[in-house]
């Protein structure tokens, strides 16, 4: 069993219902990044993706700010290396190192953002599953404006989410706009009124949801969606198999009488069958059913 309070720059919490509080904790710094904070995520992730007792992952922000962006204090430089024309080939950036891992991660992620999200502080929650925000926080992806590009592989995430046109028309300018912008019509779930109210929101979200869902339909629909065929043939190819897949197990057995019967389904992470659940890696495309 991993020990959890190992954590410094973060804080995880495993409520009795299965759902995981993963909170970015460094209020006195508006939870700004740095490297340790990365390394921290990447391992908390990789162990809740795998505690057969985490059904769900919440994202939340310590203090009033959810991530202020990378910590630009002297503290909290960065390693100068990327900067060294020999060692770019060899660097990889953490922002985009934390994204992949939480791209590969099985489990519902949710992003909880009560706060400013500025930076990695945004890009970072892209992968996830689902965004709620605060209305009034303050959103940007200010890049441009601090003479890098964009990170945590967001030139990929966020045009898959509002397309190219938007994505330019937020990244060009680089400016830090409220939460309920257009530009960012279809990026959040829901627009909460109040800070306070965005992580109960957020949890009753997830409460409904797992208490709905086959964890084995939420890890494949996820893998479906990000590694898609590429067409619509392919794509329709690829549901069938799962559709079939599926449709003959014990989840969907379970489904089809809960509805029937009006209760929640009596499914839990065991559920999940070794192959499928180790389908997904950084470069597989591979499914639990033959393609």
């Amino acid at each position: 069993m991993f020990d959890y309070t190992v954590f410094t720059n973060i804080k995880v919490e495993i409520r009795p219902d299965g759902i995981a509080i993963l909170t970015l904790n460094r209020p006195e710094r508006m939870n700004s990044w740095n490297d340790f904070m990365a390394m921290e995520l990447i391992i908390a992730f990789e162990e809740l993706d795998n505690d057969p007792n985490v059904k769900a992952i919440i994202v939340a922000g310590a203090g009033r700010a959810f991530c202020a962006g990378a910590d630009l204090s002297p503290a909290g430089a960065r390693i100068a290396s990327a900067r060294r024309v020999e060692h770019i080939r060899e660097h990889r950036d953490s922002g985009g190192q934390v994204t992949a891992r939480i791209a590969r991660c099985r489990k519902l992620v949710v992003a909880a953002i009560h706060g400013a999200a500025v930076g990695v502080g945004i890009t970072m929650t892209l992968p996830m599953d689902i965004r709620l925000i605060y209305r009034g926080a303050k959103i940007g992806f200010v890049f441009v404006r601090r003479g890098i590009l964009p990170e945590a592989a967001s030139s990929y995430f966020l045009p898959q989410l509002i397309g190219k046109s938007r994505t330019q028309a937020l990244f060009m300018p680089g400016r830090v706009l409220n939460a309920d912008h257009h530009l960012f019509n279809g990026l959040f779930f829901d627009y909460i009124d109040s800070p306070e109210k965005v992580l109960p929101a957020a949890i009753e979200l997830v409460q409904e949801i797992v208490q709905n869902s086959s964890v084995v339909s939420i890890a494949l629909t996820k893998a479906m969606v990000w590694h898609d065929r590429g067409s619509p043939e392919g794509q329709h190819l690829l549901d069938s198999k799962g559709i079939l897949y599926t449709g003959n197990g014990a989840d969907s057995r379970e489904g089809t009488s809960s509805f029937l019967e009006k209760r929640y389904l009596h499914l839990c992470v065991s559920s999940l069958t070794v192959t499928e659940y180790s389908f997904v890696s950084s470069q597989s495309t591979e499914f639990p059913w033959k393609n």
